[in-house]
């Protein structure tokens, strides 16, 4: 068992320079809406383009676009919250066909896994036990010949979980706004904030109205849009 403690992180699968190039792309899309269609379209009229779209508030032509990223090192309840964004598609590595028997478990960075918590019977366990145990069950019933889909029954949203998720510009805007903000759960915030860094560098006409609005009591960040 291995205890993963502010290791959430994230590749991004779509090549960068089409990622930078579908301002063009967007552009060309939305001038047709407007019928001003012109030639020697650059990244300086596309970027000016896209931000007046978004200050008019003309999202839909955002959807002419298309980023990919894995999640890795997360854990299941990261990647319940994040499929709830449905106009996305996702790829989810499966406990039905995956052996969790040698997993590794997402804990929150501002709890002591090794503190012991009382228990109703006298006793006390940390959380680094509990998940222990957890483990320990699950490889029993894999041993007594349970199957993956029916030994994960008893396995937390704590065991790591890889997903991909595939979405559109205006999509990605609407995760971001919900998931960075500071009411988001600290692991899915962690996450997409620096996500959220990385996406600002590659595509910053798209993403730069989302700014840093501090940080909470355990020091991650969260963000808001101007």
């Amino acid at each position: 068992m291995q205890i993963l403690k502010g290791y959430g992180d994230f590749e991004i699968l779509t090549p960068e320079e089409f990622l930078k190039s579908q301002n063009l792309i967007i552009e060309r899309a939305g001038r047709t809406c407007y019928q001003s269609q012109r030639g020697g379209i650059t990244k300086e009229s596309a970027e000016r383009f896209i931000a007046m779209l978004i200050d008019r508030g003309h999202l839909s032509v955002l959807e002419h676009s298309i980023l990919s990223v894995k999640f890795i090192n997360c854990s299941r309840g990261f990647t319940h919250e994040l499929v709830r964004h449905r106009l996305a598609s996702f790829s989810q590595e499966s406990t039905r066909y995956v052996d969790e028997s040698n997993t590794s478990f997402v804990v929150p960075p501002h709890r002591d896994e090794k503190e012991q918590i009382p228990l109703d019977n006298g006793q006390s366990l940390s959380l680094e036990q509990m998940l222990s145990e957890s483990e320990r069950y699950y490889r029993a019933l894999r041993k007594h010949g349970w199957p993956p889909e029916d030994a994960r029954q008893i396995l937390p949203i704590a065991i790591k979980a890889e997903i991909v998720i595939t979405a559109n510009f205006r999509e990605w805007r609407h995760i971001f706004e919900s998931r960075t903000q500071r009411a988001a759960h600290w692991e899915i915030r962690e996450v997409m904030c620096k996500l959220l860094e990385t996406i600002k560098t590659l595509v910053p006409a798209v993403f730069d109205d989302f700014v840093l609005a501090g940080k909470d009591n355990n020091g991650i960040p969260y963000y808001k849009m101007e």
